[in-house]
């Protein structure tokens, strides 16, 4: 096939139609006369659940710095959410987060989320993108590998299977957003060039939703159950309200500690848990669905960034660059950053696109990779490398927590940076750790306090009995 003009911007195609392949097409029809998505599914025209995006069935939910960047991309496209019936929080006014022993105290944080389902969230996107006139669809649609030029340092397209047979579908750029289980390494390999090197970390997740009928009283008001902990230790639930007056209820833990699919498990997993908001909705509320579990082996990042040589005319983006443990709901957030920053480096047009985009994703990427992995190494079992860093950095953070089951302000701050608003390293700044240290101090003397109640209680009970 003949070599594409530099920087030519007729066609563009994306691989995918999840989250990631629709944020990035939604950009790149900014920069292309013609996008075409393409999809091994049927996509469905309603909220309805397909084969493709297995973790729709489970908790998901929109952070705050996802839903301004969507919505950057699909103006007005919260309110349209909302009127379909999402449902708009304050996620830390109107939550119970339990994390590392301690109930954080909730205040009004101005950290606006968006809960809803997945599929409820994909088909309205996916309706928004399509109603721009130069973006098309291919649905039922296999992809071979893709095509290079005589010379194979620049793609040119792609070699598809779809209903007439194999073809050949010529682009200037192609953007694999296919998912964890992406074949562009191996793609890359077999052509000559390195495979990018990857970060593994094996964390065994297993975890068992249902869905719920959604009462006013739920959970004291609230409309998030977030708790990391129980018996043993390791265990996860959360409960986010739904659109359609619904509860998404998952559990579940590390290396397949997850409830079975039976009630009197899952009631007692629920029980499990230190905060009993959950285990009220699991035995109370009217179950809406049966019971779907979900495996998750292991958080892997490729790092595309550090490879010397890449073809032109290609990019990896979401799960396919970065697959995070899901427990932590930043993947769809991350996902649509990555196709902000495509965005900026179409718009700049100053040298080669790949290596400016993997660079300006590597940066994305590394607070929730950080956020996550920095989590997952508190696990025993997890294996990975503990810094002297990393373990001062998760110490520091458990006294943060404890400290802001007394002060709101701490809480806020870091859900700033679990919602991908801020760094980590914004929680080191001298006032947040000042707060940290009164906190934990007011604490010990409140635990002294109670200690010596108890002890003069005590004392008291042994003079009058």
């Amino acid at each position: 096939m003949s070599r594409p003009m530099p920087g030519a911007r007729d066609h563009a195609v994306v691989v995918g139609g999840s989250m990631a392949g629709l944020a990035a097409a939604r950009v790149l029809a900014e920069h292309y006369a013609r996008v075409t998505v393409l999809d091994r599914d049927v996509l469905p025209a309603d909220a309805r659940f397909r084969k493709g995006v297995p973790q729709g069935l489970h908790a998901h939910a929109l952070l705050a710095r996802g839903r301004e960047a969507l919505e950057t991309l699909f103006p007005g496209l919260g309110a349209e959410l909302v009127a379909a019936g999402a449902i708009e929080s304050d996620l830390f006014a109107d939550s119970v987060w339990f994390n590392h022993g301690v109930r954080l105290a909730a205040a009004p944080s101005g950290l606006i989320g968006l809960l809803v389902s997945r599929p409820m969230l994909e088909g309205l996107v996916r309706r928004r993108l399509m109603e721009r006139r130069n973006v098309r669809l291919l649905e039922r649609c296999e992809v071979r590998g893709p095509t290079f030029d005589s010379r194979l340092d620049c793609v040119t397209g792609l070699e598809i299977d779809v209903g007439e047979g194999r073809q050949i579908l010529a682009a200037d750029l192609v953007v694999d957003a296919s998912g964890r289980f992406s074949r562009s390494p191996s793609w890359l390999q077999e052509l000559g060039f390195e495979p990018p090197s990857v970060d593994e970390v094996e964390v065994g997740i297993g975890y068992t939703t249902r869905l719920y009928r959604r009462r006013s009283g739920d959970a004291g008001g609230k409309r998030v159950v977030a708790v990391r902990g129980g018996a043993p230790r390791y265990r996860f639930g959360v409960a986010l309200a739904q659109e359609d007056d619904r509860w998404i209820v998952s559990l579940g833990g590390y290396f397949g500690g997850n409830p079975p699919a039976d009630q009197e498990s899952y009631d007692a997993f629920a029980r499990s848990l230190p905060v009993t908001e959950i285990a009220d909705i699991v035995a109370n509320a009217e179950p809406l669905s049966p019971f779907r579990g979900f495996r998750f082996p292991a958080s892997v990042r490729r790092r595309y960034e550090r490879l010397p040589r890449f073809p032109a005319g290609y990019l990896v983006t979401g799960d396919a660059l970065c697959s995070f443990n899901p427990a932590y709901g930043q993947g769809m957030a991350a996902a649509i950053l990555e196709a902000m920053a495509l965005r900026d480096c179409l718009a700049s047009a100053t040298g080669p696109l790949a290596p400016r985009f993997f660079s300006a994703a590597a940066k994305i990427v590394d607070t929730p990779w950080q956020i996550a992995v920095g989590g997952d190494l508190e696990h025993p079992l997890v294996k990975g490398e503990r810094t002297l860093s990393g373990r001062m950095l998760s110490w520091y953070i458990r006294w943060l927590h404890r400290a802001g089951a007394l002060d709101a302000s701490l809480g806020v701050r870091f859900l700033e940076v679990a919602n991908l608003l801020a760094p980590p390293a914004a929680l080191l700044a001298p006032a947040i750790a000042m707060k940290v240290l009164r906190g934990n101090l007011r604490r010990l003397h409140h635990t002294a306090g109670q200690a010596r109640g108890a002890s003069l209680l005590g004392g008291l009970g042994s003079v009058f009995r």
